[in-house]
């Protein structure tokens, strides 16, 4: 058998560690060495028995989480959940979690929510803790296992039916990347390294909803291109990247030789709202040769068989390297499948969609 994920709550609401504590309990292979109402007393406790995986709130009396996250990524690193209300205004300072090395972002278990709402976010909180125990958190580090199946796995079927053949190429070219956890930083290393003058992008990072347009506004302040979270009817453009927003589909369709993005609802695919794999048919089908399809750091597989519907259309497709990913899911998926030309380190993306 193998070794139970080790966890350690921090949230200063009595109310939310109980819930919390109980949710990954009762979840297979996840131990729950204890819990604090802020990081001086957690670090007291964590010195007993260090956890695999720690899940923090952001706002706590005597140490906020920001703070608390710094420390651990600089003396100790370890995988770091942010459980947070999701709220515009909280937005700005989970993303801050996120640059300083959390793996991912969950939100707060509403303990008034319906039982469906609930269930959903404790499916969501242990999928998270379990990915987190398998991140290589060094690649988060800055300045300073089994799956919990509760709805069914939709494919791409499900938003977007399959196509046998790709539009006609056009001298309009699109990047389309789908990324996830470690995909915040991985993104951030890319876009910021792209010159002004670059071939328009579409991408889904894996984010829920209400978090993908501060994140869009944060690469947009540290990027020469412009990066916005996407609305039904954008052009595609060189010189910007438009970002799937939390909680929704984001298709590339095409009006004679240009193309324009489509934000759509529609249920979940492999579990997740915005999903690559809706994201890379779409563009198989409406871009083909005219394309450039790139997966990178995740957990899972989204994306796997919808950058090989791209590869059988023509266009050219990448995957980062193990070396370089957060977690390898994603892109080790994507191979096994065998729709990608070219395995690649971050440092080198960049430069392949400026020679594309």
């Amino acid at each position: 058998m193998m070794n139970p994920v080790r966890v350690f709550i921090v949230d200063d609401s009595a109310v939310v560690r109980q819930v919390v504590t109980e949710v990954l309990q009762a979840a297979p292979g996840v131990e729950v060495l204890g819990a604090a109402p802020d990081p001086l007393f957690a670090l007291e406790r964590m010195k007993r028995q260090w956890p695999d995986v720690i899940v923090l709130d952001v706002e706590m009396p005597r140490m906020d989480g920001i703070t608390f996250l710094r420390k651990i990524m600089a003396e100790r690193p370890t995988p770091v959940v942010i459980c947070s209300t999701l709220t515009q205004e909280g937005a700005a300072t989970t993303l801050q979690a996120l640059d300083a090395g959390a793996v991912a972002v969950v939100p707060k278990p509403d303990i008034g929510s319906r039982r469906k709402q609930m269930e959903d976010a404790a499916s969501d909180l242990t999928h998270a803790v379990r990915t987190a125990a398998q991140a290589n958190v060094r690649h988060l580090v800055r300045r300073a296992a089994a799956p919990a199946l509760v709805t069914p796995k939709l494919t791409a079927d499900a938003v977007l039916p399959p196509t046998a053949h790709a539009m006609a190429q056009t001298t309009e070219r699109i990047v389309a990347i789908g990324t996830s956890t470690g995909g915040t930083q991985a993104l951030e290393a890319v876009l910021s390294a792209l010159p002004r003058v670059s071939p328009g992008l579409v991408i889904v990072q894996h984010m829920p909803e209400k978090f993908t347009a501060a994140f869009a506004a944060r690469l947009n302040s540290v990027c020469q291109i412009e990066v916005r979270e996407a609305v039904s009817g954008d052009r595609i453009v060189p010189g910007q990247a438009l970002i799937a927003p939390g909680g929704k589909h984001l298709l590339v369709k095409r009006s004679g030789a240009q193309y324009y993005a489509e934000v759509i609802e529609g249920p979940l695919v492999n579990r997740h709202r915005p999903s690559v794999d809706v994201l890379f048919r779409s563009v198989a089908k409406y871009a083909g040769k005219n394309a450039l399809g790139i997966i990178m750091t995740g957990m899972g597989d989204d994306g796997a068989r919808g950058l090989k519907e791209m590869h059988e259309a023509g266009a050219r497709t990448i995957a980062q390297d193990e070396a370089s990913a957060v977690v390898f899911g994603m892109p080790k998926e994507a191979i096994k499948l065998g729709g990608v030309d070219r395995v690649l380190p971050l440092r080198d993306m960049a430069g392949a969609i400026g020679a594309f």
